[in-house]
């Protein structure tokens, strides 16, 4: 039996969702998209534009632009300007940047660099070269644009200490860099320089990093310093490197003398002179000096403006000008050298504040007393002169008198003038002498001696001499034998002589008590006793002589016998 079938069912067809699931992942990529570009859009800086002489070192679209480590741009694009002198770099900041963007900004570029004074940027041989920003003091104009330092400052914004302006002649080795040095440390560098206008002075620019720009007064001086000194003492010489880096390029160094440590600190920007070197920056604390002329009238080779000027060895001044003069009223020429002499190197306990009418009171008495200027050589090796005040008692007198304002003392020859003048005169005296005439007729008399020497006349006379002494010692030699017995006996006869004396003594004492003083018999024994007196001394001597020169005999007496 056939069961009813079931009704069919129709199929159900589901509805499918407006929004599939694959569409959430563009989705949130759009988003996340739109935010970063805004996040981008947001944080994006202007655009600036840079100008270097270089490109070196520098990629678009890699190289930052930094600040303390921190990225503050990027490099976009690089190019050449029209004229190819430089390249114009576009770097795009970040907003952050855009309050630093201001005329007192300065940018550099950071790359390895190798100088005698510093070596700098040697991350970059792993990192790269960037671009480095100084903002530079608070405020200033905002600015777009500007022109890329080839060197890295010395100084950044912000560093504490003070910039110091100094004034020199001459910039030696110093260059921008170069440290400068309180007790041989650097305290400081170097920040620029101004070569200045012809004729004039070069400026140099310095920095002092604090603490050390308060030990800097109005009264401190600067000096350069080569950073080698070599000085000569009493035990020998002393060579003293300051450092390396001052030995390559140079420093500054300075110092505050102690009377003017109680001055006020100097502000910064302040203008001090930069002195030669140390001697000149000490002597520059003694502000009073006194203008003197000194005339020589020889050569003043090796004599130059800064010569020192001398009195027992001690400096007190230094030599300000050289120059040659002609006199149309003389018809004469004589180097008028001008000193400057200063009062205070002088000790003078209690004395007054020296002036030019003291000084050309005292200059006046001591000229009387002998005091000259005299050129004296400082370095035999170069030749180098100085001035030299001493006192010489024969010098002739001079009048001290006044010139152009200044006083005007006496000079001396120098020592080696006097020495070319006597050797002048003594040449003149040997070319008087005729010595060719001396010498041919010492030649003549030479040749003559010759002649004697070599001839027989002297031969002969030699030989008689020989001769003859031979028979004088034959003699001397018989006289002495002949003599002895006779010389013995003499000292004997002597003693007898004096014993008959003494007896004759005794016989005159008796006689003249026996027949009184008035006696003529008494006074014919005195007289006798008187001569034999005589010739009991006169043996003596003769027998003391004969004894010692036995040669009298035959010779005589050559002198005076000393009597015993």
């Amino acid at each position: 039996m056939n069961e009813p079938s079931a009704p069919e069912m129709e199929p159900q067809l589901e509805r499918e969702p407006r929004l599939s699931l694959l569409w959430i992942i563009p989705l949130v990529a759009v988003v996340v998209a739109a935010w970063l570009g805004w996040r981008t859009l947001s944080q994006e800086g202007p655009l600036i534009t840079l100008t270097f002489n270089t490109a070196d070192g520098l990629i678009a679209g890699q190289t930052r632009v930094k600040h303390k480590a921190v990225d503050l741009g990027t490099v976009r694009a690089i190019r050449l300007s029209e004229d190819m002198s430089h390249v114009i770099v576009e770097v795009r900041m970040r907003r952050e940047a855009t309050a630093v963007l201001t005329d007192h900004a300065r940018f550099w570029v950071v790359r390895p660099r190798f100088t005698p004074s510093s070596v700098s940027g040697l991350e970059t041989l792993v990192s790269g070269s960037y671009i480095e920003i100084d903002p530079g003091p608070p405020g200033g104009t905002a600015q777009r644009a500007w022109k890329g330092l080839e060197q890295p400052p010395a100084v950044r914004s912000g560093e504490p200490g003070h910039t110091y302006v100094l004034h020199t002649r001459s910039l030696g080795s110093l260059g921008i860099g170069s440290p400068v040095l309180f007790r041989d440390a650097s305290v400081g560098e170097v920040l620029g320089y101004d070569l200045g206008a012809p004729g004039g002075e070069a400026v140099v620019r310095v920095f002092v990093h604090a603490p050390f720009d308060s030990y800097i007064h109005a009264g401190s001086y600067f000096w350069s310093e080569s950073g080698l000194s070599v000085n000569a003492g009493a035990n020998g010489f002393h060579l003293e490197v300051q450092s390396i880096q001052a030995l390559l390029t140079g420093a500054v160094a300075f110092d505050t003398p102690p009377e003017a440590r109680s001055a006020p600190v100097a502000a910064d920007g302040a203008d001090f002179p930069l002195y030669p070197d140390r001697t000149a920056a000490a002597a520059s604390r003694y502000t009073n000096s006194i203008p003197i002329v000194v005339h020589f009238h020889g050569s003043v080779r090796g004599l130059a403006a800064g010569a020192p000027v001398e009195i027992y060895g001690i400096q007190i001044g230094e030599v300000t000008d050289v120059t040659l003069r002609y006199d149309f009223a003389t018809k004469t020429l004589d180097v008028p050298v001008r000193l400057t002499v200063q009062p205070d190197r002088i000790s003078a306990p209690g004395a007054p504040p020296a002036t030019q009418e003291r000084a050309l009171e005292s200059l006046t008495a001591l000229t009387k007393n002998g005091l000259r200027a005299q050129l004296r050589t400082a370095n035999y090796l170069t030749g180098q002169l100085y001035v030299a005040f001493d006192f010489f008692p024969e010098a002739k007198p001079a009048p001290i008198r006044e010139e152009d304002g200044a006083i005007v003392v006496p000079s001396q020859p120098s020592d080696f003038e006097t020495l070319a003048r006597m050797v002048d005169i003594i040449g003149r005296k040997l070319e008087a002498v005729p010595i060719e005439r001396i010498a041919g007729n010492l030649d003549s008399s030479l040749a003559a001696l010759a002649g004697i020497a070599t001839g027989k006349e002297l031969k002969t006379t030699l030989q008689s001499a020989a001769a003859t002494m031979a028979s004088a010692q034959a003699l001397l030699r018989q006289i002495n034998t002949n003599a002895g017995p006779a010389l013995a006996r003499l000292p004997r006869i002597s003693a007898e002589l004096e014993a008959s004396l003494d007896r004759a003594n005794h016989l005159m004492a008796a006689l003249e008590s026996g027949y009184g003083a008035n006696s003529p018999l008494p006074r014919d024994l005195e007289r006798l006793v008187g001569e034999m007196n005589d010739a009991a001394r006169s043996i003596r001597s003769l027998a003391d002589l004969l004894d010692q020169h036995p040669e009298a005999l035959v010779r005589g007496r050559s002198g005076p016998v000393e009597e015993r």
